[in-house]
C-alpha cells in the first residue's frame, strides 16, 4: 500500500484484525466500549489520525506543491515558506507513522491476549496427555524405556569443604 494514506492503512489494519467493516467497528466501539477496550483504543488512535495527521499531511503537501510548482521560480521570501512547509510535512508524516505503529501495537496486544486466553486450554490438554501416559503405566502397560534404578539410602558423604 505505498500510495495509500495513513488513514487508509489504519482502516485496513483495523478491519483485517477485527474482521469487520470499519463502520460496524465504529458503532461497536461507541456503544459498548467495555466489551473490547483494545478496539476502542485502536478506533481512538484512528480518529486522532483522521483529525490531525492525515489532514495536516494533505495541507502541507498542497502548500509545498503550490510553492514549488513547475515553471515557477520561488522568490527569496518563498524559500522560508518552502523550508517551513517541508519541515511541517515531515513532522505530520512522522505523526502519521507513529499513529500507525500505535495501532499495530494495539493489534499485537489483542493477538497476544487471544493467545493467552487459549493457553490454559493448551496446558489442560498437555496435562491430560501426560496423565493418560501415566494411566497406561498404572494399568500394566510397560513404558518403552525403563528408568535406571534409584540409589537407596542417604547420599554418601563427600570430601569436606576446601580451605
Amino acid at each position: 500500500m505505498p500510495d495509500a494514506t495513513a488513514l487508509e492503512q489504519a482502516t485496513t489494519m483495523i478491519e483485517e484484525a477485527w474482521g469487520r467493516p470499519i463502520e460496524a467497528l465504529e458503532s461497536l466501539a461507541v456503544r459498548r466500549p467495555t466489551d473490547d477496550p483494545l478496539l476502542r483504543s485502536a478506533m481512538n488512535i484512528r480518529s486522532a489520525l483522521l483529525v490531525t495527521a492525515d489532514s495536516t499531511v494533505a495541507v502541507h503537501q498542497e502548500r509545498l506543491h503550490a510553492l514549488t510548482r513547475p515553471g515557477h521560480a520561488p522568490a527569496f521570501y518563498d524559500l522560508q515558506r518552502i523550508t517551513s512547509s517541508a519541515a511541517d510535512l515531515r513532522v505530520a508524516q512522522a505523526e502519521s507513522r507513529t499513529a500507525l505503529q500505535a495501532i499495530s501495537h494495539v493489534i499485537q496486544a489483542r493477538e497476544a491476549a487471544a493467545t493467552a486466553d487459549g493457553a490454559p486450554a493448551v496446558r489442560l490438554a498437555q496435562a491430560a496427555v501426560a496423565r493418560s501416559g501415566r494411566d497406561q503405566h498404572v494399568r500394566g502397560h510397560l513404558p518403552d524405556q525403563v528408568a535406571p534404578p534409584a540409589a537407596a539410602g542417604p547420599p554418601a558423604p563427600g570430601p569436606g569443604p576446601r580451605r
